[in-house]
């Protein structure tokens, strides 16, 4: 049985900002988003969905689906700190795949991005079926100015459906 439940973000906003305040997201191009930043972000609306991850009734991660009116969606997710290396972002990330490729608008892929030195997440993605794709220099910006290299994977359809991965031909031409 799960350890963990899901529940869909709707208005908690003290909750949403308790948490993302709460700690640095290092692996985040805003790792410590202020107070205003997140009203800012949360005022505009987007075409995201949020889900609270929590175990035993406790928030412990937010899962947020972003473009989930889009066939190719992408996501991030952020996990408290005590609550991290304990196989629960595999757990959430398989859960998303199943939620995203169970919608009646079939989703063609999933995305997932993130800089080149977050191993952990790296291993993660691999863990869920997700096959890296690219390696896209100084595409990662920060807060501060700097960029990072990020690394681009994704879950297709097909794949999810025959649990199988399908090669990609990144060296078929060598251009």
């Amino acid at each position: 049985m799960s350890e963990l439940s899901f529940k869909k973000f709707t208005s908690e906003l003290d909750d949403l900002v308790s948490f993302l305040t709460s700690e640095e997201w290092a692996f985040h191009s805003q790792p410590k988003p202020s107070y205003e930043e997140i009203l800012s972000r949360y005022h505009e609306g987007s075409s995201a969905e949020a889900f609270w991850i929590e175990r035993e009734n406790i928030k412990i991660g937010l899962l947020t689906i972003h473009d989930i009116s889009d066939t190719i969606p992408s996501f991030d997710i952020r996990l408290g700190s005590n609550f991290r290396g304990q196989g629960f972002a595999t757990e959430a990330i398989r859960w998303m795949i199943e939620y995203l490729f169970q919608l009646p608008d079939k989703k063609i892929r999933v995305e997932a991005y993130t800089r080149s030195d977050n191993i952990a997440m790296r291993k993660t993605l691999h863990k869920c079926g997700f096959v890296k794709e690219g390696y896209l220099r100084e595409a990662w910006e920060h807060a501060d100015g700097s960029v990072s290299d990020m690394m681009l994977y994704s879950i297709i359809r097909r794949d999810w459906e025959s649990r199988s991965l399908t090669p990609i031909r990144m060296d078929e031409l060598s251009f």
